[in-house]
């Protein structure tokens, strides 16, 4: 029976008596009149309740009454109570829980009820209610949600408890002070215990012992389970203590991991379970390599009274059950009851069904795959479907669920006491998993976030409450899908690890199946068998990168392309969600992601694109522009330009009609001043200027090259790149007046990110520029390299609007035959010269008879000889070898004139872009070169419309490769390293790919060969020659002479790589280029020759001027050109040959003389 009303006797200010019976209770807030129906009874009540208010005799009894607001108090809160109206006051102190109307009614000790917990118990009832059950009433309570009805539900249940309690064990166990604090997070007076373990710990830890299992962790209470407590149990945990298990457990914790009483739920599961479950902080014993040595120890120890030596190894690994090698004490137990050790049996009977394996003890850290797969905690959980694009940031709808993963199975309940899961996802079916490494805002509020991408076209998102509890949740939830053999890619900061169908340069024909893991802008790599290595893409140094549709059987996926370093990979997701997550995350992490130098696209010099297109074109257009970096652009266009770049370096193309110089050398300056520190740095600012204190110029130029070095990788290479080109600008500054000091007052404020110019700024910058060369250990053969580059572009930059005269243009090697000293022709050529006119003039020279049938044809021979193609005449000679910069290796192309007789002219009036042509051929794409089981196979090629077509067979309808023939080249031969099998080949050319081909006999290899280029062009590939009289002419009129072969430079020629790659460096090779005008002057009394009225010089205005075709690079870059010297062909008896004459564009001879001096060869002048 429960009262209505209720007040404290500490409440009660006074006690008066009033007329009829009635007397008055008076209280701070309230005053109470209460009437008796006999004057007795009215007296009898007044005298006891003024005894009751009456102070204590002695100041040191307490008074037996309650007070107003017990400091004991367990909780206190607003809830619901059915029946009555309102919310009501809830006050639980020790086994009592006090009713009040309001907060001020509880202060001053008024009440509605107090209700005893000593026979009653406590139930759920629905989702946010509860009930408390006494023998005589049940009162039933709302909380306002669903974690606060938990909090009540535990604060009642412990306090019911607390009624059922026996300290007598308690008492027993904290004599040993030690165990007077949690063993796991040292709150005080902990009430239970793991009686395996041997450690005591709180109420809040014992939970989160339980989620490990008792295989783990044995929990008791020392208050409730009583009937276990022994004897001897209860004097083991007084001779091991706390002090001495964390001598074991907790032998190597960091103190930033330790955690202490007010640790969260999750930081406490968390630390629980790297303690015990994965032993991370254990004491590793040395000298057991194996699990027999451990249990050899074990069976010595447990005969001798140190417990702690026996726990050290139980807990190490060895097994509890194993065999002694006595039939009659065969097993540790037996072993300790014979010698009498109770305390040893007692420890070996509580860890009778434990299970901790053995770790390795070289290991510091447990490794994923030493990591159980089981786990729980409260997560946030939010599924959607694959239709819908999902939100990084964070959602609305999740909510906070408890979820255990085992079995490779993640399972989420209500609440930790829910007994039927509302959801199951298997884990094992995932393909990707993203993480977000900041917290993302949702309905529940900040957490960290994880997105599994399922197979079944689903996304399940989880979140964490701390990234600590996401890294663990990240490992457990890896380790279910990600096969050991790739396991480190999970050892780093994940950002996004999966599955992705990928292929790659040595096998661009069949698709595998790879884990990658994107860590920064760091793409990592592995097809996760024994045989393959990880590999690693630097996307910031992405040359390519674009997303293409392909076609696979009956179905159309998108594949995504990246290029780097020479090195092409493909990729392609599992369905579509899958692929935009990967391709966003790529795309993203390859762009630019801030000002600094390092957030930049780079080249694969490690430079940011922007400054190198912007050099690159300033060296091309400006070196010999006056006040070039002085003028100023338009700040709109500049502006424009500079955001372009950063939005996208890498599609950012620098055209002489499309940009104006002005605007670059401004988008150059802009970029360096706001960058997001000082190319030089702010930090070294100090350091840069002090060295001007040193009077001597080498001891200054020592401490500044001590300066680059400390700069960060990003800064020093492209502190490289820029004081090259202001070292270049300034050694032409007799025409663009630019010398070191003025260029040094334009960059200082750029370099160092100051306002304005300080003469100190300047002149340092003035000595970085002067002192390029030794600064950064630039050879001799660069620096030679660099003055030509810079005379040819001046040079050709005062001639450009001139026409070269027949008496002198550059020379160029060509072989007649084979390529041999003594079969070298030193021609003269023009930008028009074709290659009928080059075969002419070279049989002029060597005095041949010429006879057209012989079909003397030139041809380009490329990779060591074991390339050539014939050229067709209406291809210049001179945009051909320009493409040669394209090649790894230059000095492996050469030019030779021989006889193609076995090339046959089509009939008159025949369309040769319509040839039809069909028949098997053996087919490689190049897979073949380190896949010893992938040969040429049989493919059924057809060429027609302009198109070669291979089918996989002659039934085949839909071709399995389409090769448009306008932009390929087709040479005669396949490279030995692809294993052909047979002579008869010929290889296919185009920008990114070759595909290499194997006919049955020479005649049909040549044929196939013909015909392409016919189609190609649409013409024969020779044109009616001049008779041999007529050639003779010309040979007389040019004063061609043939070299000498002793006399001829040899040059050494290397394999090289694929044609695909064409990203050569130019400053990798070393130019090679000589002066007519070096020649002996003996060459002006060589043989004379009958004077005949020259030729008048053909120039080709008909045919649009083709250009060299670029490499799929980043950025269209100009190719500075360089000078030519003097050479050792010193002993030439009669002067070069000269082609047609003609105009040379600059640009044109720019890029052709670079080409000559990367194959080695002269680009020489007869001035």
């Amino acid at each position: 029976m429960y009262s209505k009303g209720m007040i404290l006797a500490s409440a009660i200010r006074q006690v008066r008596g009033l007329g009829d019976n009635k007397f008055e209770v008076v209280t701070s807030q309230r005053t109470f009149i209460f009437r008796a129906e006999r004057e007795g009874e009215r007296q009898e009540w007044m005298e006891t309740l003024q005894t009751a208010t009456r102070p204590p005799a002695c100041g040191s009894q307490k008074r037996l009454s309650g007070t107003p607001h017990p400091p004991s108090t367990n909780k206190r809160g607003l809830l619901e109570l059915r029946g009555y109206k309102g919310r009501v006051l809830v006050s639980l102190a020790g086994s009592k829980v006090r009713l009040c109307k309001t907060e001020q009614d509880y202060k001053v000790g008024l009440a509605i009820a107090e209700v005893e917990l000593t026979a009653a118990n406590i139930r759920d009832v629905d989702r946010r209610g509860f009930e408390i059950n006494t023998p005589f009433k049940s009162f039933c309570f709302t909380a306002e949600s669903e974690r606060e009805k938990e909090e009540w539900i535990e604060a009642v249940q412990e306090s019911i408890a607390e009624t059922l309690s026996d300290y007598e064990v308690a008492e027993k166990i904290w004599f040993n002070e030690a165990n007077r604090s949690c063993a796991d997070c040292r709150a005080p007076q902990p009430e239970w215990a793991s009686v395996n373990l041997g450690v005591v710990i709180c109420k809040k830890c014992a939970g989160q012992h339980r989620s490990l299992g008792p295989s783990i962790s044995k929990v008791r209470s020392l208050k409730l389970d009583s009937s276990i407590w022994s004897n001897a149990l209860v004097e083991l945990f007084l001779e091991v203590g706390n002090k001495h298990a964390n001598s074991f457990w907790a032998a190597n914790l960091p103190l930033e991991e330790a955690i202490f009483t007010g640790a969260s739920t999750e930081q406490r599961a968390t630390f629980i379970r790297r303690k015990y479950r994965e032993r991370k902080y254990r004491k590793v014993l040395e000298g057991y390599d194996d699990l027999e040595q451990l249990n050899q120890a074990l069976c010595a120890a447990v005969v001798l009274p140190d417990v702690l030596k026996t726990m050290e190894l139980l807990f190490s690994g060895a097994d509890v059950m194993c065999t002694t090698g006595d039939p009659t004490f065969s097993t540790p137990y037996l072993l300790a009851q014979r010698a009498g050790q109770r305390l040893q049996m007692e420890f070996l009977h509580q860890n009778k069904l434990s299970d901790f394996p053995r770790l390795d003890q070289w290991s510091d850290n447990t490794s994923l795959s030493d990591a159980s797969l089981f786990m729980d905690g409260f997560l946030y959980i939010s599924s959607i479907s694959v239709k819908t694009t999902p939100d990084r940031r964070g959602r609305d709808d999740m909510t906070r669920r408890w979820c255990t993963l085992e079995g490779g199975f993640l399972s989420f309940y209500e609440s930790e006491r829910s007994p039927t899961a509302m959801g199951r996802v298997d884990v094992t079916e995932t393909v990707s998993l993203a993480v977000s490494n900041t917290e993302a805002m949702t309905g529940a509020g900040a957490v960290f976030t994880v997105e599994l991408y399922l197979q079944t076209e689903r996304v399940l998102t989880v979140g964490a409450e701390t990234q600590e509890t996401q890294r663990d949740w990240i490992h457990a939830l890896t380790k279910c899908f990600v096969p050991c053999k790739v396991e480190g890619l999970v050892q780093r900061d994940v950002e996004l690890i999966g599955r992705l169908q990928y292929k790659e340069g040595h096998d661009l024909y069949h698709w595998r199946t790879g884990w990658f893991m994107l860590e920064g802008s760091t793409l990592h790599f592995s097809p996760g068998d024994e045989e393959g290595e990880e590999e690693v893409l630097q996307l910031k140094q992405l040359q390519e990168l674009t997303v293409s549709t392909h076609t696979e059987g009956e179905d159309k996926i998108q594949v995504l392309l990246m290029v780097e370093a020479g090195r092409t990979v493909y990729v392609h997701g599992f369905h579509r969600m899958d692929f935009a997550l990967w391709h966003a995350a790529i795309t993203l992490a390859a762009g630019t992601d801030g000002k600094g130098l390092s957030d930049q696209q780079l080249t694969k010099k490690g430079v940011p694109i922007i400054v190198d297109s912007c050099i690159a074109f300033v060296t091309q257009y400006g070196l010999c522009q006056e006040g070039v970096y002085q003028r100023p652009g338009d700040p709109a266009r500049t502006a424009l330009l500079l955001e372009e770049f950063t939005r996208d370096a890498r599609n950012v193309k620098l055209r002489e009609k499309e940009h104006q110089l002005e605007d670059v050398t401004d988008t150059l300056k802009s970029f360096l001043s706001q960058a997001e520190d000082a190319l030089l740095t702010k930090e070294l600012y100090p350091y840069w200027v002090s060295a001007l204190d040193e009077q001597d110029e080498k001891k200054r130029v020592k401490k500044y090259s001590t300066f680059i070095e400390s700069l960060p990788k990003t800064n020093r290479s492209t502190l490289d790149a820029v004081l090259q080109h202001l070292y270049r600008i300034q050694k032409c500054s007799h025409l663009n007046l630019m010398p070191s000091e003025k260029l040094a007052s334009v960059f200082s404020s750029c370099l160092f990110q100051t306002q304005g110019q300080t003469p100190q700024e300047t002149s340092v910058v003035c000595d970085l520029i002067s002192n390029y060369i030794t600064l950064f250990s630039v050879n001799k053969e660069r620096v030679q390299q660099m003055e030509r580059e810079n005379s040819f572009i001046t040079r050709w930059n005062e001639k450009k609007d001139a026409t070269f005269s027949p008496a002198g243009d550059l020379i160029f090697e060509v072989y007649l035959e084979k390529r041999a000293p003594e079969n070298c022709c030193l021609i003269k050529m023009s930008p028009s010269m074709r290659p009928s006119e080059l075969a002419e003039t070279a049989l002029s020279m060597k005095s041949i008879t010429f006879n057209p049938e012989d079909l003397w044809t030139t041809f380009e021979v490329i990779e060591n000889g074991e390339l050539e193609r014939p050229l067709h005449n209406s291809e210049k000679i001179l945009e051909q070898v320009l493409e040669w910069s394209n090649l790894d290796c230059p000095s492996s192309a050469f030019l030779v004139i021989k006889k193609f007789s076995e090339a046959k002219k089509e009939e008159d009036g025949k369309d040769l872009t319509q040839i039809i042509k069909s028949s098997y051929l053996k087919f490689s794409d190049g897979s073949s070169k380190l896949l010893s089981g992938h040969k040429f196979q049989d493919k059924y090629a057809v060429l027609r419309t302009e198109k070669l077509l291979l089918y996989r067979d002659i039934k085949a309808t839909k071709p399995e490769k389409v090769i448009q023939l306008d932009s390929v080249k087709c040479y005669l031969g396949v490279r030995k390293k692809f294993k052909p099998p047979n002579s008869w080949g010929f290889t296919v050319y185009t920008d990114k790919q070759q595909w290499h081909f194997c006919c049955e006999k020479r005649e049909a290899q040549v044929s196939w060969v013909t015909d392409i280029i016919r189609m190609k062009f649409g013409s024969d590939l020779l044109t009616k020659s001049v008779n041999s009289k007529e050639s003779a002419n010309h040979y007389l009129a040019t004063r061609g002479a043939v070299a000498e072969g002793n006399k001829i430079p040899s040059y050494g020629y290397n394999a090289s790589k694929q044609l695909t790659d064409r990203r050569t460096s130019f400053e990798d090779i070393k130019l090679r280029a000589t002066k007519a005008t070096s020649l002996p002057h003996k060459m002006n009394n060589a043989t004379k020759t009958p004077e005949v009225p020259l030729r008048r010089p053909s120039l080709d205005v008909s045919q649009p001027q083709r250009f060299l075709s670029r490499s799929p690079s980043r950025h269209s870059q100009p190719l500075p050109l360089p000078l030519p010297t003097q050479s050792g062909c010193k002993t030439l008896s009669r002067k070069p040959a000269q082609g047609k004459g003609g105009i040379m564009p600059p640009n044109l001879l720019n890029e052709l003389n670079l080409v000559l001096s990367k194959t080695g060869r002269s680009a020489k002048s007869n001035d």
